[in-house]
């Protein structure tokens, strides 16, 4: 898969659909993500607690399987964005993103001159230690790295919009756990407070023609998402995907041998 498969991929609003990892990092993991037919992954750093040794050593096996990989990192302050960008990843996922101009800072850490301010590295692991002219390296390197967005403030969503607005936001990811307590209505999906928020949200990405994502629980919400507007769906994560798995395979049969 190209290098720049992600980049491409939030170009369209074809279905993606990947899967959240914030347990498991074992080296086979990447290939394990393939043969799953994985679009994409999402490496969590914000709650797992993982640092930046095991982000370098998980973006190799992401790498070797060719999965493109989204390190969602726990602040939006320039020292968490760059290391996961140097140590690999094809994008940052940002949290609490609440207004255009917290965005356009996040794509000043993000992004090399003249559209940013990140500093510079080169011949490691995001570049694939390959050699090359330092203005060449700096310019394919800006187009394509992704910037997802986590809207999960009320205000996020009041300015979804515009910072959808900004050309180097390339996805409004709905917290949505986040964004409920946000809205003073914790887990209350149905409430119509949460379900308005949403529909902003989703308006404001059609209107910038901007990819939106959402993390989904099972594979009909995963379905009723995309029909709603979302494109970057990740189906459940490792841990509570696999606990679910052996959960129903061992209440079958304990069924079955009754």
């Amino acid at each position: 898969m190209s290098h720049t498969a992600l980049k491409t991929m939030a170009g369209n609003r074809d279905l993606k659909a990947g899967h959240f990892l914030f347990e498991f990092n074992t080296p086979g993991i990447g290939y394990i993500l393939k043969e799953a037919t994985c679009d994409f992954a999402i490496f969590d750093t914000e709650h797992s607690g993982y640092g930046i040794d095991t982000v370098k050593k998980v973006m190799v096996y992401m790498h070797a399987a060719e999965v493109p990989t989204v390190v969602r990192v726990p602040s939006r302050e320039y020292r968490d964005i760059a290391r996961v960008l140097d140590a690999g990843a094809d994008g940052v996922m940002l949290p609490m993103v609440s207004t255009a101009e917290e965005a356009k800072s996040i794509v000043h850490s993000v992004k090399y001159v003249p559209t940013g301010g990140r500093g510079v590295i080169l011949r490691a692991a995001h570049d694939r230690y390959t050699t090359g002219p330092t203005t060449e390296k700096l310019v394919e390197a800006n187009a394509r790295t992704v910037i997802f967005a986590q809207i999960e403030t009320a205000a996020g969503v009041e300015n979804a919009e515009k910072i959808a607005s900004i050309e180097e936001i390339d996805c409004l990811w709905v917290g949505h756990f986040d964004l409920s307590c946000s809205l003073g209505i914790p887990g209350e999906f149905d409430n119509p407070k949460f379900t308005d928020a949403i529909d902003e949200v989703v308006r404001a990405g059609r209107a910038t023609n901007t990819s939106l994502g959402r993390l989904a629980a099972d594979v009909k919400s995963s379905i009723e998402l995309y029909k709603q507007g979302f494109d970057f769906i990740a189906y459940s994560a490792d841990a509570w995907a696999w606990g679910d798995a052996v959960k129903a395979a061992l209440n079958d049969i304990r069924a079955g041998c009754r």
